[in-house]
């Protein structure tokens, strides 16, 4: 009989040794990857898959949980620019925790994800002056080798993480007491004339006082 039609069954642990090597080469653009759980497994019946999320379609999910609100409302942050495709620039806030020398203080927060985020920590720098062990006093960047979570960086981990673990570090025994910089009084005429100033300069208005 002819051997037309027929068809040779590839047998199981070849295949599976076959998509092994697929596996250890890497798939496409590296967002998928599987291999073996046990290298002695001769069945070879276990296995682990990952796949990563690419990093604007991250970004939507951390922008979307933002906008919705995180926890008590002590942590909050949000894009800068709504028209920024590359999602880089962000604004994070902080109520000071209870207890400490923070209580009652808004911090504000710029954090920059660039295009190796999240593999790579976001820079963050405090905009608001804040007396901390892991925050430079002249520039307010948040000093990595200062601050596990960014020298430990994880792909895993989030923004919201980050603000949360900064305001737990503001609790911590060597911040919470640490004496702080006088706060802005915004009641002052002066403070509303620099408010004024500022949004009148953003505004690209020229505008003459006669005083």
């Amino acid at each position: 009989m002819g051997s037309e039609g027929s068809s040779v069954v590839v047998p199981r642990n070849f295949r599976l040794l076959e998509e092994l090597e697929r596996g250890e080469k890497g798939i496409g653009d590296g967002t998928v990857s599987y291999g073996m759980d046990d290298a002695d497994d001769v069945y070879m019946q276990s296995w682990t898959g990952t796949i990563i999320v690419p990093r604007n379609f991250r970004l939507l999910e951390e922008l979307e949980r933002g906008e919705k609100g995180i926890g008590d409302g002590t942590v909050s942050y949000g894009m800068d620019d709504a028209d920024d495709v590359y999602m880089q620039s962000w604004t994070g806030t902080i109520i000071g925790p209870p207890n400490t020398v923070h209580e009652g203080r808004i911090y504000q927060l710029k954090l920059f994800c660039g295009k190796d985020y999240p593999e790579k920590a976001p820079g963050v720098r405090f905009q608001t002056r804040i007396n901390m062990s892991c925050v430079d006093r002249e520039t307010g960047l948040v000093e990595p080798s200062l601050f596990p979570m960014l020298a430990d960086w994880q792909r895993e981990y989030t923004m919201e993480d980050l603000l949360t673990q900064l305001k737990k570090e503001m609790m911590s025994p060597q911040n919470r007491k640490l004496a702080q910089p006088p706060e802005v009084d915004n009641s002052t005429p002066a403070f509303g004339m620099r408010l004024i100033s500022k949004i009148i300069h953003n505004l690209g208005i020229k505008l003459i006082f006669n005083v």
